[in-house]
């Protein structure tokens, strides 16, 4: 007797992981890194997952990348962290004394981006007798936090380097600006410039006398392409584990290497082109398409639909006028259009191989926004 498919065992809406493509898209990074002589610290906001954690360990990342301190004290918890950068400003009293408490815990280093910003750590570190490593934000062109590249930076450096407590270690940057680009030429462009920004700075403050060792950029779409500016030491990609519907655009991947999806069920056929499946707002979240495509995720079983709304439960799905479609109770699988906070809404993974339901992982960071 042949053991049921992943997909009639399951509950939905759930998120459904491949094993093999999962540990493919972490090996191809982590060799790409090796081939570049470039430290991988990959950050967990995308998966918050201490299993996937441990594979890209295992694979050679040298740290990893948290959005919060919550993310850090969840994922510490687990045993898996011991050298972390935090790209994220602390700021307030609450998340310095806890930022303090985690220096026993795991090595810390912290992104700045102002004096005000730098200037309270600087003081709360001191007077702890502790050391603390920072790193020095920069706005590469997403127009986020950080500071502008070359003088600004410079400015801010010089700052930075003669407060107590804090040590500096290096530059950062998110290029995630290259991701909205409409073409893989304009992506490539847009990563070039932002590498080069920091490149440029870090031999500004070199020539300044302050040492600078780590060049930092983060962007999974840009991975491959700001990396290749001589002079980055560092990249920190993240949803390169699982892939969305963010990635694929640029063609380097198909559909076929995107190792999460969330798997949902037909609840309701209320017109000939029309399906209601049980994943709404609370599972795929309202985030946009990327340029080129519609709809709030990508209907595997269904390329030409298009999922048109969300409400908090429900997806409406509309096909095109004579083109097959599913029946009530017929499962279908979506490749989220951003996967990161698509995993922060659900308590666990469902990891599954060559069709078959394995295990599943607790996502242990989830809903750690603080």
């Amino acid at each position: 007797m042949n053991a049921l498919s992943y997909r009639d065992q399951l509950d939905t809406p759930c998120l459904v992981v491949d094993l093999d493509l999962l540990r493919r898209n972490i090996e191809e990074m982590s060799t790409y890194a090796r081939s570049r002589g470039l430290a991988l610290r990959p950050h967990l906001k995308t998966h918050k997952t201490a299993e996937i954690a441990a594979l890209q360990q295992q694979a050679g990342a040298v740290g990893f990348t948290c959005a919060k301190l919550g993310e850090v004290e969840a994922l510490a918890d687990t045993g898996v962290l011991d050298d972390v950068l935090v790209a994220y400003q602390i700021v307030g009293a609450p998340k310095i004394g806890r930022l303090l408490s985690l220096l026993d815990r795991v090595r810390l280093t912290v992104a700045v981006d102002s004096i005000a910003v730098a200037e309270p750590l600087s003081q709360a570190v001191a007077t702890a007798g502790r050391q603390l490593d920072v790193v020095i934000e920069i706005d590469t062109g997403l127009g986020r936090a950080g500071v502008a590249p070359g003088e600004p930076a410079l400015r801010l450096a010089r700052e930075v380097v003669q407060m107590p407590g804090l040590r500096l270690r290096g530059l950062m940057t998110h290029e995630g600006h290259a991701g909205r680009a409409a073409t893989r030429e304009e992506m490539e462009e847009i990563a070039r410039r932002a590498g080069e920004a920091m490149v440029t700075t870090a031999n500004l403050l070199r020539r300044s006398g302050i040492p600078i060792e780590v060049v930092s950029v983060g962007s999974t779409p840009a991975a491959f392409a700001t990396t290749q500016v001589e002079g980055i030491t560092e990249m920190r990609p993240g949803t390169y584990v699982f892939y969305d519907a963010a990635a694929f655009r640029f063609g380097r991947i198909g559909p076929d290497r995107v190792a999460l999806r969330v798997l949902t069920t037909v609840i309701s056929r209320p017109a000939p082109n029309r399906a209601i499946i049980d994943a709404g707002s609370k599972t795929l979240t309202t985030d946009p398409p990327p340029p080129g495509r519609n709809g709030f995720g990508y209907l595997i079983d269904y390329p030409d639909a298009t999922i048109v709304r969300l409400n908090e439960e429900h997806g409406i799905v509309e096909f095109p006028p004579g083109s097959p479609v599913p029946a009530v109770g017929d499962r279908l699988e979506i490749i989220p259009n951003h996967v990161c906070p698509v995993v922060n809404l659900q308590d666990e993974l469902f990891v599954v191989q060559h069709g078959q339901f394995l295990t599943t992982w607790r996502v242990v960071a989830r809903g750690k926004v603080r």
